[in-house]
């Protein structure tokens, strides 16, 4: 359900809708259905979508959107693969892993410019923790095996000179109760996920971060700089088929993130459903402070961005031989820039 816009969220949510020509502003007078599916829908890794949806935006253009929540990143590819689905809000990285298996799927808005996913220790174990090599045969919670959060566990992990094998993965899905309850009960030793759980965790003292994707220079230390992560992303077929639903996907969340750059956190509050603050506004807030600057200028993909991404993957993935040509394929910035074009008419 939509909850209502106050004045204050209203006037936020109109300039952004400023940005657009009027007659691009005129709702639909038919609605159309798009299902999406998607991992741990109340973290901050789908804050853009989840705005466009919570403000009102998709409604007002005539989209009406089908939440299909997974426990897993890898869950919601799936969804998608299997037509269950028509649109992933997920890691980019899964587009390229679809590719190497002859699946044309294309992102079409980018989200985040990091992947926003943060590695830390529980508080017990790092209490006895001397050096990084003390991290083998800990037990590392992630979402799921082939989830962006494994990723980057096994990326930041090779960096330290650690071996993935030397850590047991174990699964925990996208419940926040399970991710919660596994560190306090002591199921695992460390975690790798998203906000604002770890943030929660870290400043309930039950976790140290010690590694994270967060901001812009974090990532520059794990990848080299900004990384396409958090996007939209659909099979090809959808995208020549129903153009004009992935042309309001793109619109909503580019207007979402022009609404997150001026958002006051009276804003932020009205506008994100109060079971995602996990009971505690402040820490939220915090968490979101924490990653503001990760989330994408206008939504486009860049050249950096892209081959940051690609050589992660390639870090992962050593067996498959495709190059740097595969990524003209696994994206469009098409749907971006009518929303520039319509802004600047």
């Amino acid at each position: 359900m939509i909850q209502k816009v106050h004045r204050r969220d209203f006037s936020a949510w109109a300039m952004a809708s400023m940005l657009l020509a009027p007659t691009a502003l005129m709702a639909s007078p038919v609605q159309q259905r798009v299902s999406i599916a998607l991992a741990a829908k109340g973290s901050l890794f789908h804050l853009p979508v989840m705005l466009a949806d919570q403000l009102g935006i998709f409604k007002h253009d005539g989209i009406q959107i089908d939440w299909i929540e997974c426990e897993s990143g890898l869950q919601a590819v799936n969804a998608a693969v299997s037509g269950n689905a028509d649109v992933v809000s997920g890691a980019f990285e899964h587009i390229l892993d679809l590719q190497a298996r002859g699946l044309n799927f294309r992102a079409f808005v980018m989200q985040s410019r990091t992947p926003q996913i943060s590695l830390g220790v529980s508080h017990r174990r790092a209490q006895a923790m001397k050096s990084i090599s003390d991290l083998k045969s800990l037990k590392m919670g992630v979402s799921s095996m082939g989830s962006a959060t494994h990723w980057v566990a096994q990326h930041w992990m090779r960096q330290s000179g650690v071996s993935p094998e030397a850590v047991q993965f174990v699964e925990l899905g996208g419940s926040t109760s399970a991710v919660m309850e596994a560190i306090k009960m002591g199921s695992i030793d460390s975690l790798c996920y998203v906000d604002p759980i770890v943030h929660y965790l870290e400043q309930k003292g039950d976790l140290r971060v010690i590694a994270d994707t967060r901001t812009l220079s974090t990532s520059q230390r794990m990848f080299g700089g900004a990384m396409v992560s958090s996007c939209l992303f659909a099979k090809d077929d959808f995208l020549k088929k129903r153009p004009e639903a992935a042309q309001i996907l793109a619109q909503g969340v580019v207007r979402a993130l022009h609404w997150l750059k001026t958002a006051g956190p009276t804003d932020i509050l009205r506008s994100v459903p109060s079971p995602y603050w996990m009971g505690d506004r402040a820490v939220y807030l915090g968490a979101l402070d924490k990653v503001r600057d990760s989330y994408s200028f206008e939504g486009a993909f860049s050249k950096e961005a892209l081959e940051n991404a690609w050589r992660a993957r390639a870090n992962r993935v050593t067996t498959d031989r495709s190059n740097f040509t595969t990524l003209g394929q696994s994206y469009t910035n098409e749907f971006v820039k009518m929303v520039k074009r319509k802004s600047n008419a």
